[in-house]
């Protein structure tokens, strides 16, 4: 039993497949299956059983996962503590991001990381928050940051920043304030895809105050962030989005903002991972460092 083994194994249980553990790892399907083989006959063990087209672990199998992502890790902090005030570390941390977070969070989290470890590169996917998390279960992506919790067991969540909900509209319209939820409903309304943290909120806050979504005279439903604000700019619909996102275009009179009375409904982005997943030390050190200084440090 060596190391890589322990390695090769720990991707096949987290993707229940060897093929896929192969496309992950970036080895062939039959050089993964040769490792796994190596390692049963090592240990003189079988550690999967062949249910349909997934690989399932036995009992003894499910015992050496645990082990060896003990052993995995110890091997990592092994080689961080050797390489301790260096910053030669490399490797690539992937991400999936929701809308919002890709755009005004991530972008400062990566340079402040990079500050520290410069051979750092990041693969950034931008998607709903919904698909941001599947692709963390998936094990896809290393991690997610995204504005939405979608329980599971295999789920960490990290806050990031608390953040509210505003309205916003064309400078073509003008809104008396205060401003309530049943004095807008009146207008074509931009909505955003029913994956996104922000829509996950919004249909909670209609639901507080008996107005169904079906109610809304909906102009526009777009996946992408920028696009809903630039629909809104061109005075086709007013929306209900982030005040991160909608902050520098008020600033610059490119759009009316305003508060919802009554709209308390904050909410937090995350940064999440999967517990199950064998990450790699940069991964690792990226968890700790959110963990340790979160948004608030960032300028």
């Amino acid at each position: 039993m060596d190391l890589h083994q322990l390695y090769v194994f720990t991707k096949v249980v987290e993707h229940k497949s060897f093929s896929k553990a192969a496309d992950d790892i970036f080895l062939s399907q039959s050089t993964v299956s040769s490792h796994i083989h190596a390692l049963e006959k090592s240990l003189n063990i079988n550690l999967f059983d062949r249910v349909g087209r997934e690989s399932v672990l036995t009992p003894a199998g499910e015992r050496l996962y645990q082990w060896a992502l003990k052993l995995l890790l110890l091997k990592d902090q092994a080689i961080l503590d050797l390489k301790e005030g260096t910053t030669d570390l490399r490797g690539t941390i992937r991400i999936a991001a929701s809308s919002v977070p890709g755009q005004f969070i991530l972008p400062k989290l990566v340079k402040q990381f990079r500050s520290q470890y410069p051979n750092a590169s990041f693969h950034i996917n931008q998607s709903s928050s919904k698909n941001a998390a599947d692709k963390v279960l998936s094990g896809s992506v290393d991690l997610g940051i995204l504005g939405e919790k979608y329980e599971n067991e295999k789920l960490k969540y990290i806050p990031l920043l608390k953040e509210k909900l505003v309205l916003i509209t064309s400078k073509q319209i003008e809104i008396s304030a205060p401003v309530y939820i049943h004095d807008i409903v009146k207008y074509p309304f931009i909505m955003r895809s029913s994956e996104s943290g922000t829509n996950a909120v919004l249909e909670k806050f209609l639901k507080k105050h008996q107005i169904h979504k079906d109610q809304l005279k909906t102009a526009a439903v777009t996946e992408s962030g920028p696009s809903l604000i630039q629909l809104v700019i061109q005075d086709i619909g007013i929306a209900i989005i982030s005040e991160l996102a909608a902050r520098e275009y008020a600033d610059h009179q490119m759009l009316n903002m305003y508060d919802i009375q009554d709209f308390h409904d904050e909410r937090y982005f995350y940064l999440v991972y999967n517990v199950n997943k064998t990450h790699s030390m940069l991964s690792k050190l990226f968890i700790e460092y959110v963990e340790e200084n979160g948004y608030s440090h960032l300028p």
